[in-house]
């Protein structure tokens, strides 16, 4: 949950031109991409006992694939950080008044601060109190909403049957950029999968867990919780969206090329005073809570690929003292990066998936070479994941008809095709030193049967649920 789920998803819900409850359709594959993660990728990262889950790739298959995949994340999530500090800085100079400038400076210092302090656990402990925070301040725009429109019955009759059309069966996201159903569930598998098990900002959380066990409990929680809170940003946005339609004076506060803006808008519109004290610590909260998990990652992913130069601190002090001052340059450069995010989406949300998408399937190719292929070379690897990374950036520049979803399918199965028959038509080389052995112990069928017939039951369910709502 962030500040760029709490302002933009209503935004696309309820006001972007061709959104609406298609947002849905991005949580259709979270259930199954759980089992993916907790089953065959999460089980050898923890138990190799990595910091960075990138100096995995290095012990399985070689440096240069650890220092080749380490950058591109590091560059991409540092711009996917940016913009959203870049879409919290706009808001908050709507809303308060302050400039642009000094919001995002405010935003960067305080974060870079406790991370700075705090390392994970401020990470984790923010987290769940951000947690609260935004949940209810989602509950209270959706009632104070409702009642502004004069009831639900008033709301659901009011609202645009265009944007209650969850599932688009017309189109498949091939010729026309549209949220369509099998780009969503195909890509937005892959996208979940790598998200939770390669991107080291989420995998630093599992892997500070006390046991396997505590972490197939947080994915299987995380699969579970993730579609009632998408559903109450949907519903919220609906009804925003409604108020915006009937209000021109409302709407007119809102660009019209920015639907980003609704959400604070209508906090400062149409809520108490204390309210929206409560709603923009939210706001901020989730922010900085997004901001200071990329700067621990991003310095903890730094410090263990120096350590695979031979660059060491002399002792724990200054290893300390070197992950702070990490901490500052990167949270820097994140600043840097949110100055000139420019315009990439409609909105914020689906602009850091876009960007998110060219890297994850790639990057998942490459962990499950690492992780199922014998016969890896660290040559084919490499150049099976630049083969994925350049197309979905050829893509991205010359193809804008491609739905962006579909990148994360295609650079995942151009990675594995161009790798595996690279490394069979060379000879077999040696795994680098220090390979992690993959002999772990099995779990028990029973449990694997019972969580997968769950969760497939539960995707079914969440599926059902969304299409009912089309037709209510």
């Amino acid at each position: 949950m962030s500040a760029i789920s709490f302002i933009s998803a209503p935004a696309f819900v309820g006001l972007r031109e061709g959104g609406g409850l298609k947002w849905l359709t991005f949580e259709f594959a979270v259930p199954l991409a759980m089992l993916l993660v907790m089953f065959v990728i999460m089980p050898p990262l923890y138990r190799s006992g990595v910091i960075s889950i990138f100096d995995f790739l290095e012990q399985r298959i070689g440096r240069s694939t650890r220092f080749l995949i380490s950058l591109s994340f590091q560059i991409v999530r540092a711009f996917g950080t940016g913009i959203m500090v870049y879409a919290t800085g706009l808001i908050i100079e709507a809303v308060l008044g302050v400039p642009f400038l000094q919001s995002i400076l405010a935003i960067s210092l305080i974060t870079i601060l406790y991370s700075f302090l705090g390392g994970i656990r401020a990470v984790v402990y923010a987290d769940a109190i951000q947690m609260v925070l935004i949940v209810l301040g989602l509950l209270v725009c959706l009632i104070s909403a409702i009642f502004l429109i004069g009831g639900l019955e008033t709301f659901w009759s009011s609202v645009d049957p265009a944007r209650l059309q969850v599932v688009e069966w017309s189109y498949a996201g091939l010729v026309t950029d549209e949220f369509a159903l099998l780009p969503m569930m195909f890509g937005g598998f892959v996208l979940y999968v790598s998200y939770y098990a390669c991107d080291q900002t989420q995998a630093q959380r599992s892997l500070s867990a006390k046991s396997l066990g505590d972490i197939r409990k947080l994915l299987v929680a995380n699969a579970l919780l993730r579609f009632p809170v998408t559903l109450l940003y949907c519903i919220t946005g609906l009804a925003i969206g409604v108020i915006a339609s009937n209000n021109s004076a409302f709407l007119a506060l809102i660009p019209e090329d920015r639907p980003d803006y609704m959400m604070p808008f209508f906090i400062l519109e149409y809520l108490p005073n204390g309210v929206i004290g409560l709603l923009l610590v939210a706001i901020m909260s989730a922010a900085m809570s997004t901001l200071s998990s990329a700067v621990n990652s991003l310095s903890a992913v730094t410090i263990e690929d120096l350590k695979s130069f031979g660059i060491h601190a002399r002792d724990e002090r200054r290893e300390l003292v070197l992950a702070r001052l990490l901490a500052l340059l990167w949270g820097g450069l994140i600043l840097f990066f949110s100055l000139y995010s420019g315009d990439i989406s409609a909105t914020v949300i689906e602009a850091i998936n876009k960007v998110g998408s060219a890297l994850y399937g790639p990057v998942l190719g490459v962990f499950l070479i690492a992780i199922l292929w014998k016969r890896r070379t660290v040559l084919s690897t490499n150049i099976g994941f630049l083969s994925g990374l350049c197309l979905n950036l050829y893509f991205w520049q010359f193809q804008p008809g491609l739905f962006w979803m579909w990148w994360n399918l295609i650079g995942l199965l151009v990675t594995l095709t161009v790798a595996v028959a690279l490394s069979l038509l060379s000879r077999k080389m040696p795994l680098a030193r220090g390979t992690v052995a993959l002999q772990t112990r099995k779990v028990p069928p029973s449990y694997v049967v019972l969580v997968t017939a769950g969760l497939t039951l539960f995707t079914l369910t969440i599926i059902l649920v969304s299409v009912s709502i089309e037709r209510f």
